[in-house]
């Protein structure tokens, strides 16, 4: 069984999900419960250290952290007075420092947890090359996302980098610290993983956040082309069940032109939001002639009641940067 510490109520609801879950993914159809560990009260104030074990809160999965960013977050519901300003599309949007943090996806739980496990891509390291490339079992995690565990177990999380990236002290908390290997691979790919910036906004109970990404350039004898993914999450914060129909994007490039994508769906999907499955995370992919420019758009929503609605994206930047100009993350 899985040891509550001081949880609330609403929160035992929670991680009784997140149980069935372990059920499902542990023994598919057994009916044994897998002990994870035993829950931790979760930090309101400092960040998470290195090799924490945790459980998401929204999606239910096991995960460890490697490191943490600090990213400016824009929520278009919460006015405040802070000094880091962004406008786009007109609004005035005040952004508020906040930690999020790079983590592992336990392989077990991938296959049941509503998010792409694939969706930290990169592009080819050679300037012939046009692929992208998907580094399997990475997440960002925001600090009010993590319900943190502690657990004997010297290898409590599958992935294969998890041996290569962390090292089991038996006398320290957590008891997992980086290697040389993490600090090596942070240093070098930092570039195309830095978070910096994340928008949030709310429409009828439903909030959707966006993550942009820079992922660099490709070059030719006569073009350049610039290159961003972005992250998108769907979270129903009400009680009637909702479900993505449609999507439609509007596209700014700095070389002055505008794109418009219509479209069923997002990758494919029309995720149902439910009060038991309330969310929903994927990523996506743009391309510019342009080093900088700017999207926005809605989802079209159609609820249970039958009624429809537009739910606004809320308008991000895509702004290119040098390798220079990325900070690197401390990794305790």
């Amino acid at each position: 069984m899985l040891v509550l510490n001081k949880l609330k109520i609403r929160e035992f609801v929670k991680i009784t999900n997140i149980i069935l879950l372990k059920l499902h993914a542990n023994y598919n159809s057994s009916c044994k419960l897998a002990e994870v560990g035993r829950l931790n009260t979760p930090k309101l104030e400092g960040n998470y250290k290195t090799g924490q074990l945790f459980l998401h809160r929204v999606f239910g999965y096991r995960g460890v952290v490697l490191f943490p960013w600090i990213a400016r977050v824009y929520d278009r519901d919460i006015p405040n007075k802070r000094n880091n300003v962004e406008e786009v599309a007109g609004i005035e949007v005040h952004g508020k420092l906040h930690t999020f943090y790079q983590a592992l996806i336990d392989s077990r739980d991938c296959p049941f947890i509503r998010t792409q496990t694939e969706a930290v891509t990169f592009l080819g390291s050679q300037d012939s090359s046009r692929s992208l490339y998907a580094i399997p079992g990475l997440d960002y995690v925001a600090h009010e996302d993590i319900l943190p565990y502690t657990t004997t177990e010297k290898q409590p999380l599958q992935h294969e980098l998890f041996d290569k990236f962390l090292i089991y002290y038996p006398e320290k908390d957590p008891p997992f610290g980086a290697q040389e290997t993490l600090r090596a691979w942070q240093k070098k790919n930092h570039p195309w993983l830095a978070l910096s910036d994340v928008h949030k906004e709310t429409t009828e109970n439903v909030r959707i956040t966006v993550i942009p990404f820079y992922m660099g350039c490709r070059e030719s004898q006569n073009s350049a082309v610039y290159w961003w993914r972005y992250c998108i999450r769907l979270e129903n914060l009400g009680d009637l069940t909702v479900q993505l129909r449609e999507r439609h994007w509007r596209i700014f490039s700095l070389s002055g032109t505008l794109e418009t994508v219509r479209g069923r769906g997002v990758v494919g999907q029309e995720p149902v939001l439910s009060k038991t499955l309330p969310a929903f995370q994927y990523s996506s992919h743009v391309s510019l002639l342009a080093p900088s420019g700017h999207m926005w758009g809605t989802f079209r929503m159609k609820r249970e009641d039958g009624y429809t609605f537009d739910c606004r994206i809320p308008p991000f930047s895509l702004e290119s940067k040098t390798n220079e100009n990325t900070s690197s993350p401390n990794i305790t």
